[in-house]
């Protein structure tokens, strides 16, 4: 660990991107601490206190803890990737968006153009809603006093400025990390969101141990439990299917071309953390309705859907299953594939060319899509289970150890590909210091 801190200090380069990285996120976090104008904070706090269960409660969770705070980063980065897979699954029914696709460079301009637009306006069309939910809050059973001091459209045109501006800043700041830091800036703003609550999770352990409602004993074996948990995740994120691909050889001139054999990989889980976030915002949805409308009928929809309840998780992992397979099927092609392979002179042996290579390539795709569905599902149904099942005090599992633990194994392989490259640009240098001598 010491050496490889070493090598990274050696690097000017890469400790200039880390550098500008971290003062990126510092930059964020602060932002989620300066409140929105108008708003009674302790009042708010005491609403979302109630909702952690409800789809407030995931976007808070992405947003790291700005919404309850209604900060003006409350909407967090959550537009920007609602108009990116509202992008990616418009390319499916739109022809001119899926010919602006495969135009390369600048076609991902224009996609990427298009993504901000509509993020924005996801933003401004958020914002307006949650500035008039607000204003309804005092009324509410149990809400206590008004949230907002003074409404009106005043306080909803406020609003609808300051969030909207605040997610399109997160957004900038994005594109800047991936730019100019190290990582995807988007999934690095997550990240931070989520790491940020897990200071506040180990103090509260640490008093709960010492006053002795957890055992010492159970704690450790916990902590045995998560380091299984993350060895696993990591496995199964780095797991493929790697397809053989053998390349017929070409003569192109006086030289020849091809013939080499390599694979085509296939991830476990195509779909990543999407799949999840679309089944709990489903379930969560009649809980959300339910805070805001007292039917008896609905409360019992509620109470059936709630954590804990077995319906919720056979429901849940239904959903999660099925996003798996509709995502994977939106955004991975096989007959796409099995075209540039026929195009570039490449086929799988003992398959010919064509629609039998895309069948081929489908068919492997649905089998591990399962697995990888399963995997999915079983890392996000635990924290329901520690907690109903063993009275665990706090959440672990879940789409956040899936968005954790995936955009540090993204984070790290391009540290360790800056390194590789660096010492690349090293060696050749030497050799031509050497050749000119």
């Amino acid at each position: 660990m010491a050496s490889g801190i070493a090598n990274i200090a050696k690097i000017p380069e890469l400790k200039r991107r880390i550098l500008f990285t971290l003062m990126m996120l510092a930059v964020y976090r602060i932002g989620c601490f300066i409140p929105t104008p108008g708003i009674d904070a302790d009042a708010l706090m005491n609403f979302f206190a109630r909702q952690q269960r409800t789809i407030f409660g995931l976007f808070d969770m992405f947003s790291g803890g700005a919404l309850e705070r209604l900060s003006v980063f409350a909407l967090g980065i959550m537009p920007y990737i609602s108009a990116a897979i509202i992008m990616e699954l418009m390319k499916v029914v739109v022809p001119a968006l899926e010919k602006l696709y495969k135009e390369g460079e600048a076609g991902t301009k224009k996609i990427k153009q298009y993504t901000r637009y509509g993020t924005v306006i996801i933003a401004a069309i958020q914002a307006l809603g949650i500035s008039i939910a607000l204003e309804g809050m005092g009324g509410l059973e149990g809400a206590g006093d008004a949230v907002v001091l003074y409404p009106g459209w005043g306080f909803r045109l406020m609003t609808i400025l300051t969030l909207t501006s605040g997610t399109a800043f997160i957004m900038w700041q994005g594109e800047m990390i991936t730019e100019r830091g190290i990582g995807n800036g988007i999934s690095l703003i997550i990240f931070a969101g989520i790491v940020a609550r897990l200071p506040s999770a180990i103090i509260k352990s640490i008093e709960l141990i010492k006053a002795g409602e957890i055992p010492l004993l159970l704690m450790v074996l916990l902590i045995i439990m998560m380091i299984a948990v993350v060895a696993f995740i990591v496995f199964m994120e780095r797991g493929q299917r790697r397809i053989p691909v053998q390349y017929a050889r070409r003569v192109v001139g006086r030289r020849m071309f091809g013939g080499q054999s390599t694979h085509l990989p296939l991830k476990v889980n195509v779909s990543g953390v999407i799949p999840p976030i679309f089944a709990s915002s489903l379930l969560m949805f009649p809980a959300t309705v339910g805070s805001f409308i007292q039917i008896e009928w609905l409360k019992r929809i509620v109470d059936t859907l709630s954590p804990g309840h077995w319906l919720h998780d056979l429901v849940y992992v239904a959903l999660i299953i099925f996003f798996c397979y509709f995502y994977t099927a939106v955004t991975f092609n096989p007959v796409d594939v099995a075209d540039n392979l026929k195009k570039w002179g490449g086929y799988i042996p003992g398959i010919r060319p064509g629609r039998s290579t895309a069948d081929h390539i489908d068919r492997i795709l649905t089998r591990i899509t399962l697995g990888g569905a399963l995997y999915v599902a079983a890392v996000c149904v635990l924290p329901t289970i520690l907690i109903s099942r063993f009275n665990v005090p706090f959440y672990f599992g879940g789409t956040a150890l899936l968005i954790v633990v995936g955009v540090a194994m993204d984070t790290m392989a391009q540290i360790e590909s800056h390194m590789l490259t660096r010492h690349y640009d090293g060696f050749m240098k030497k050799r031509l210091g050497r050749v000119r001598r």
